[in-house]
């Protein structure tokens, strides 16, 4: 059981942050200073602050072919409805559809892969194999 987090000018109990805001501002999930990422959707080796070494962490790809799948899908539907409905010329497709589904790529990578870290680390888990001594 890990103890309490608290606040380094009170010491009072901190609240819990909820994950989707711990993945837009990249918090890390020991300390919640905001330095789990190193870029948009890459994780820094260990936090700035409380050096908790995020590579112990097995993320892995899974979140990636999720997301590609579930969000290529969408996508595909909603271009299918566009063009059934109102059959705009193919430029608007590839202006709408192409950053759309980018952002909601990288978004979605944020969010799931923040939301695994936050989890193996609240059960103690780490990638297989690797012993803590």
């Amino acid at each position: 059981m890990t103890a309490a987090r608290r606040t380094p000018d009170t010491g009072e109990p901190r609240k819990a942050v909820h994950w989707i805001v711990a993945s837009v501002l990249g918090q890390c999930p020991r300390c919640e200073g905001r330095t789990l990422f190193a870029g948009i959707v890459r994780f820094a080796d260990r936090c700035r602050a409380c050096q908790l070494d995020f590579t112990r962490f097995n993320v892995g790809d899974g979140p990636a072919a999720f997301l590609t799948l579930i969000i290529g899908a969408l996508m595909v539907g909603l271009a299918m409805w566009l063009e059934i409905a109102v059959q705009p010329p193919f430029y608007v497709h590839v202006t709408l559809w192409v950053p759309l589904t980018i952002l909601a790529i990288l978004g979605g990578l944020r969010f799931s892969k923040t939301a695994l870290l936050r989890a193996e680390f609240r059960q103690g888990a780490g990638e297989a194999g690797r012993g803590e001594r």
